[in-house]
């Protein structure tokens, strides 16, 4: 996990980053698509994710809903990334295709390999990075700076049927051309760096 990359080489690599030029959202294959609402009722956009979803604390993936879901969508797709890994490509924490369409919910925790779901939300859920499935907690290396994770969800005109517990290359590929309507929501956590808490955004040290 990248929890254990040391503090000094955490500094280190600050710059290298993948890149939101390659989040899944942003791929021109995907052709023009319209926008749909995507919110969590633990964080706001762009704010830090709790402790309690990340590797510092229980690890359970946060809650999600969406509305604006084109009626006409036959399929929902989630993906969840990580730009700012040291990595060539954003780390991918979570996928999940088909996902029942129309506006709905991920419950807290829902986001786990298929055979501990219970029919939580319903959808494949497919590998992340580390090649499991479910929520892969964000670890960001201590020292590395703010890591911005993006949490998208993709309404599709339909799409090919996929093997159980697909990838991110495989569910793009199955996306090309079918997006009708899209969200995205970014969680941001850190180690080591100063957080704003507070309503006049007083600065403490993140959890590290």
């Amino acid at each position: 996990m990248l929890e254990h990359i040391p503090g000094w080489l955490g500094k280190a690599l600050k710059g290298v980053r993948a890149g939101e030029e390659k989040l899944a959202i942003v791929q021109p294959g995907l052709g023009s698509f319209a926008s749909l609402n995507l919110a969590s009722p633990a964080f706001a956009n762009g704010a830090r994710l709790p402790e309690r979803f990340t590797a510092d604390g229980e690890g359970v993936s946060p809650p999600l809903f969406w509305t604006g879901v084109p009626a006409e969508a036959r399929r929902l797709a989630l993906i969840v990334e990580d730009a700012d890994a040291p990595t060539p490509s954003p780390l991918v924490h979570a996928v999940i295709w088909d996902l029942p369409t129309g506006d709905g919910e991920l419950k807290e925790g829902a986001i786990v390999a298929d055979e501990d779901r219970e029919g939580e939300g319903g959808g494949d859920v497919g590998r992340n990075s580390y090649f499991s499935e479910g929520w892969l907690p964000p670890d960001p290396p201590t020292g590395h700076g703010v890591h911005h994770y993006a949490f998208q969800l993709f309404a599709l005109s339909d799409g090919p049927e996929l093997k159980r517990n697909p990838s991110r290359s495989a569910m793009l590929k199955a996306m090309s051309g079918r997006v009708l309507a899209a969200g995205v929501l970014t969680g941001t956590y850190s180690r080591g760096e100063e957080k704003p808490v507070g309503p006049v955004g007083a600065a403490i040290p993140a959890a590290g």
